[in-house]
C-alpha cells in the first residue's frame, strides 16, 4: 500500500498542501532544496528542528492503528511518503520510506551514513564519523528518490493495491500505481476529489483515513 500526509494529518501533523505551499511560513525552496542547504544551514536544521518537536508530541490515530490490525489477515507492506514515524510507533511491522524519516540525521559526505537523533535536535556542529556536518535524513526537492526501486518491485509484487491519504500528484511516489498488474484491485481512501488514471478502475473510500481503512479492513474480510 502507499500512504501519504493525509494519513498524519488526523494526527495534527498538517500537511504541505494545506498550507497553501508553505510549511509554517517558510518557502520549501528555502529549506526543502539541496540550494536552501547550501545557503542557509542553520535555517534548515532549524525548520525540521520544529517538524521534529511537533512529531514527538504527535500519536498514532486509528487510520495508522488501522493497518496495523490489517496484519492478523494480510501481508501488509506500507510504502509511505511521509518522513514521520507514526507507522512504526503505531506497530506496523513493514515500513518503506519514500523520502526519508524525519527522526534520522545523514552525513553530507557519505549518504551511506545514517544515524538515529535523540530527541528533537540536529545543529550546525553536529557530524558524522568522518567529520563532516549530519543533514537530515529527508529527500529534498530536486534530489534522486533510492528508495523507487524497491518500492516498485513491491507495487509489481501486490496482489491488492490500497492508497491512504494521498493526492498521487507527487512523483515519482504517484507513478506507481503504473506498476501494479492490472488484475490486482486498488483502493483509494482519502475524503477528497483525485484525478486518477483512466487506464485502469479504482474503488473509493471518500473518507478520512480513521474511518476509511476499517471500512476497507471490513470489505476485505468479507470477501476473503
Amino acid at each position: 500500500m502507499l500512504t501519504g500526509a493525509g494519513i498524519s494529518a488526523e494526527s495534527g501533523l498538517r500537511t504541505f498542501r494545506e498550507m497553501g505551499g508553505l510549511w509554517e511560513q517558510y518557502d520549501v525552496t528555502e529549506v526543502a532544496s539541496p540550494e536552501g542547504w547550501a545557503r542557509n544551514r542553520k535555517l534548515v536544521l532549524d525548520f525540521y528542528n520544529e517538524r521534529r518537536k511537533q512529531l514527538l508530541q504527535a500519536k498514532p490515530n486509528a487510520g495508522h492503528l488501522g493497518l496495523v490490525e490489517l496484519e492478523k489477515y494480510f501481508d501488509v507492506v506500507i510504502i509511505t511518503q511521509n518522513i514521520d514515524d507514526l507507522h512504526e510507533r503505531a506497530g506496523s511491522s513493514r515500513v518503506l520510506h519514500l523520502h526519508g524519516e524525519l527522526m534520522k540525521a545523514q552525513s553530507t559526505a557519505d549518504p551511506e551514513l545514517v544515524y538515529p537523533i535523540e530527541g528533537w535536535e540536529l545543529n550546525l556542529g553536529d557530524t558524522c564519523e568522518k567529520g563532516s556536518q549530519l543533514r537530515p535524513f529527508v529527500v529534498w526537492f530536486g534530489e534522486p528518490v533510492p528508495a523507487m526501486t524497491e518500492a516498485i518491485a513491491l507495487a509489481e509484487q501486490a496482489e491488492l493495491f490500497l492508497v491512504v491519504g494521498t493526492s498521487l500528484n507527487v512523483y515519482p511516489a504517484a507513478g506507481l500505481i503504473d506498476y501494479v498488474r492490472p488484475d490486482a484491485p486498488v483502493t483509494l481512501i482519502d475524503p477528497n476529489e483525485i484525478t486518477v488514471p483512466v487506464r485502469r478502475k479504482f474503488q473509493f473510500i471518500k473518507e478520512k483515513a480513521s474511518v476509511g481503512v476499517k471500512l476497507f479492513m471490513q470489505q476485505a474480510l468479507s470477501e476473503v
